[in-house]
């Protein structure tokens, strides 16, 4: 890799965003802070902002929008507020590649500026394609663009393509942790609280994703992401219950074989090969040890109990605006069980209600996908509010 890389981050105050930084931090000869955004975090924001130095920083919230401007003012950092800001300066002409990890929907518009405008991406935003996926990916290929997947399990299947890229693929297996509650039933769920449902056994994130990984949902998001970054039918994607986290995903191809990418549970290696690719960079993450794990262990998810990752596989198979009401529906019950409005098990239940009742459209288009997002929150809080 040759010259700075001069990265956007859409999200950085967000965990993913933190750990981007941490590898910016250690290769600053490699890469370079060009815009830094949150929606909220205005000091985390700064802070970030004086220690390196971007071209410009957004913060959505456009309250906080002087607190953040004269906090820069004399660095000659420019500041920017609002929604349309965010999606404006990912159009840049000196970003080189864009690493979102804005939460939810938020990264669609914003991810389809950036490709539209030929950049890079670094994609650690699955909402944006579950929602839209053949949108965007059909830009993608329209511009020329790369999108370098960032979650973990679509990194591992990527890696393990490195020289791979002209042998079809048969399936590919994602691995799961099944999180804080794998191994219970629906009568442990109904009394669960939020306090236990972000209690992750083994990844650090946000409280979104954790809930998502809790329900299996976040699973389901992946399972629909993949089909759009690799190309795959239903079919030919599996999930799998690794509870060690140290197996990332697998890819099996038409003889048989099987590749893996494994390592200790840490989003900055497939980040920092998201920034570096085709290139590997010597990092100091701490390394994975055989003796410490004796056995990898695999079970078969329970999609039953656990009824988010069944209903993600049906929204996939019907296609058109399906994965949007899913997603659209996932983050408002979330926001609720956040707000301990709702119970653990009640947000499937609200989920497959708005399936059914939001508006199925076929071949989308993008305004189709911004009003199916609208009406099925919509929706979704009129069942929630006839729970409460």
């Amino acid at each position: 890799m040759s010259g700075k890389k001069n990265v956007a981050i859409l999200g950085s105050t967000g965990s993913i965003g933190t750990q981007t930084l941490e590898v910016i931090r250690s290769h600053t000869e490699k890469f370079q802070v060009e815009v830094l955004t949150a929606q909220n975090n205005a000091d985390l924001l700064i802070n970030q902002a004086i220690e390196f130095q971007p071209n410009c920083v957004v913060i959505s919230n456009e309250a906080l929008y002087e607190k953040v401007r004269d906090s820069l003012l004399p660095l000659g950092i420019k500041v920017f507020a609002g929604e349309k800001a965010l999606a404006d300066v990912v159009t840049m002409e000196s970003i080189d590649i864009v690493l979102t990890a804005l939460v939810g929907y938020s990264g669609l518009i914003p991810t389809m500026k950036a490709i539209e405008a030929g950049k890079a991406i670094a994609l650690a935003n699955k909402e944006t394609l579950v929602v839209a996926g053949e949108l965007v990916t059909k830009l993608a290929r329209e511009k020329g663009v790369n999108i370098y997947p960032v979650d973990s399990e679509h990194s591992a299947i990527f890696q393990c393509l490195v020289g791979e890229f002209h042998n079809p693929i048969e399936k590919i297996i994602l691995t799961a942790s099944g999180g804080p509650f794998r191994g219970k039933d629906r009568s442990y769920l109904e009394t669960v609280t939020k306090a236990q449902a972000l209690k992750h056994p083994n990844w650090d994130m946000g409280a979104k994703i954790t809930i998502d990984s809790a329900s299996l949902m976040n699973k389901g998001l992946e399972v629909i992401e993949a089909k759009w970054l690799f190309g795959l039918s239903k079919d030919q994607i599996e999930v799998v219950v690794h509870p060690q986290s140290i197996i990332h995903s697998l890819i099996q191809f038409e003889d048989g074989s099987i590749k893996a990418q494994l390592g200790l549970p840490d989003m900055r290696i497939p980040i920092q090969f998201a920034l570096s690719y085709p290139d590997r960079l010597k990092a100091d993450f701490p390394r994975f040890d055989f003796a410490k794990y004796p056995n990898l262990t695999f079970e078969q998810p329970d999609i039953q109990t656990f009824r988010n990752l069944g209903l993600a596989f049906e929204a996939l198979e019907r296609g058109g605006n399906a994965p949007c009401i899913l997603n659209a529906a996932n983050e408002i019950v979330v926001a609720a069980f956040l707000r301990e409005e709702i119970g653990f098990l009640e947000m499937s239940d609200i989920i497959a209600e708005t399936l059914v009742k939001a508006d199925f459209v076929k071949k989308p288009t993008l305004e189709d996908y911004v009003n199916t997002d609208k009406m099925s929150r919509i929706i979704t809080e009129e069942f929630i509010k006839s729970k409460v």
